[in-house]
């Protein structure tokens, strides 16, 4: 393993505790309903698929892994062609979205601190994290590419 890293989401840590708190007192209030049970068990589940981000590089792919592992990426090195540290704006928001000027993926959980990476085939992907200059880093290094100039 050439990097691994994982980003906490400390906000969605939040919204996970104030959900399970207001589901356990509507639980307990209008007593055990199994179909209202089962809404909220799955509305936990999709936030805490969210709380993480894992990056993780080997040597042949850079991968990126939400929470347990619901929603994982993998990009071959032999295919990305340069990687440079950026500032996603604010309203790209988090998660996982489709922005489509400029036609991009953007990965992310918390901040606004990514890396772009471009592959051969043209596409854009920026992954969110808390270290970019280390991601940055081992993207060049382990697809011997040299930095972008500035």
């Amino acid at each position: 393993m050439i990097y691994n890293h994982t980003q906490k989401a400390r906000l969605m840590e939040f919204i996970l505790l104030a959900l399970i708190l207001l589901f356990a007192f509507i639980l307990s209030s209008t007593g055990f309903e199994p179909i209202a049970f089962a809404t909220m068990l799955l509305v936990v589940m999709i936030v805490i698929s969210f709380i993480t981000l894992n990056v993780t590089i080997d040597d042949k792919s850079l991968g990126i892994k939400f929470g347990y592992g619901i929603f994982r990426k993998k990009f071959p090195l032999n295919e990305i062609t340069s990687a440079k540290t950026v500032k996603n704006s604010w309203y790209y928001g988090w998660g996982i979205r489709l922005w489509l000027w400029p036609k991009m993926w953007i990965f992310n959980v918390s901040g606004y601190d990514a890396v772009e990476i471009k592959m051969k085939d043209g596409k854009i992907y920026r992954i969110g994290t808390d270290e970019p200059n280390e991601l940055e880093r081992a993207i060049l290094e382990a697809t011997n590419l040299k930095a972008a100039e500035a």
